[in-house]
């Protein structure tokens, strides 16, 4: 037969399997688990404890894992028309003429001259010998819109898109309303595959003065256009998408940090001291953070039932790891004890969720180690 002890020791035991069967796997009771076997019991799997898992955390390599979010988005290609897009032009720059030149009436007569030959020279297929008129006539008449965006216009006619460009650019500046220096950049934009700023350019032209040229230049322009927009909005979204997912982990990282940060402090199977109300709260924030079940150890140097269940307390924190184990002398740290009403030694407070949810008064081990079982089993 087995004495009162024994059976009070058996019992404990039992209890601790309870709260935690990996204690069945530990080398020394392999005799204990084959006799459980043997009367057709089944030996529960190894579940690892958050102490487990700081301790593997403390042991892993130091690297960074990758994560999907660190990755950066490469956009894929646009499927665009660009049958027409030309090699750019890469010619020294057209002539400009003097723009602070005074133009009298002959020269304006005399540009006017040229122009009409370049147009006959151009009706007739010689392209570059209109454009060496139309230059002499800009050479005379440097501020005219209409000389450039003509002489814009034939650079598209011979592939130079570029030259047309500067040219458009030359008849906006000196009007800015200029229906044709708007169409000839526009078409220019469009054959080096700028198409969304073709679209634009070949639009304003349209408002100023449409013509069937124009509108057969935006049926080719502006599908390319829609199709770039519509893809750099895909990957705005995705980089935002990208940039809510990239925050959110680093969210949960560092309130994982701060878990195992509180865990930490928490000590497992160790009594912890408190002397102060900022102590005791920051343990309190901890155990709640960890879902842990807290008890206060209330007590006194010159109280004899404390000395009686000091080692007591101390080796029921060995035995419930899980469980975080205050002690508060009330001598020194006695604002804690007059914040929890205190008016006796030694007396146990159990905090579940930072709010106290039971309490033992005097010197009772049993009462003590059945009410660590019962809130340790409800959680």
């Amino acid at each position: 037969m087995m004495d009162a002890n024994q059976v009070a020791e058996l019992r404990r035991f039992i209890e601790q399997l309870k709260l935690n069967p990996s204690l069945l796997h530990d080398p020394s009771l392999a005799f204990f688990r084959d006799y459980l076997r043997s009367l057709g019991a089944q030996v529960p799997k190894i579940v690892k404890t958050e102490r487990d898992y700081e301790d593997t955390a403390e042991t892993k390599p130091n690297f960074s894992p990758k994560h999907d979010d660190d990755e950066e988005i490469t956009e894929s290609d646009v499927e665009l028309d660009d049958s027409d897009v030309v090699e750019p032009d890469n010619e020294p720059p057209q002539p400009m003429g003097d723009h602070t030149a005074e133009v009298t009436d002959e020269d304006r007569d005399a540009a006017q001259s040229e122009k009409s030959k370049a147009m006959e020279a151009i009706s007739q297929g010689k392209f570059d010998e209109g454009i060496d008129h139309l230059t002499k006539a800009i050479m005379l008449n440097p501020t005219s819109s209409i000389l450039y965006a003509s002489r814009a216009t034939v650079f598209l006619t011979v592939k130079k898109p570029n030259a047309a460009i500067r040219d458009a650019d030359m008849a906006l500046q000196f009007n800015p309303d200029s229906a044709k220096g708007y169409k000839a950049r526009g078409m220019a934009r469009a054959m080096l595959g700028q198409w969304e700023d073709a679209a634009a350019d070949l639009h304003v032209a349209s408002k100023l003065d449409y013509d069937e040229e124009i509108g057969s230049a935006l049926k080719k322009v502006e599908p390319n256009a829609k199709r770039i927009e519509e893809h750099r909005r895909k990957y705005q979204r995705l980089r935002k998408e990208k940039e809510l997912q990239r925050a959110e982990r680093e969210r949960r990282e560092q309130q994982e940090a701060q878990e195992r940060e509180a865990l930490s402090a928490l000590k497992d199977g160790q009594v912890i001291s408190i002397h102060s109300t900022s102590e005791l709260e920051a343990k309190t924030k901890a155990a709640k953070k960890a879902s842990r079940l807290l008890i206060m150890y209330f007590t006194a140097t010159w109280c004899g039932p404390c000395r009686y269940m000091s080692p007591v307390y101390t080796t029921l924190a060995k035995e419930h790891p899980r469980v975080v184990f205050l002690k508060v002398d009330i001598d020194e740290a006695n604002d804690v004890a007059a914040s929890w009403n205190i008016s006796s030694v030694p007396t146990f407070c159990f905090i579940r969720d930072g709010k106290q949810v039971d309490k033992v008064v005097g010197a009772d081990k049993v009462s003590l180690e059945k009410k660590i079982a019962q809130h340790c089993s409800s959680n």
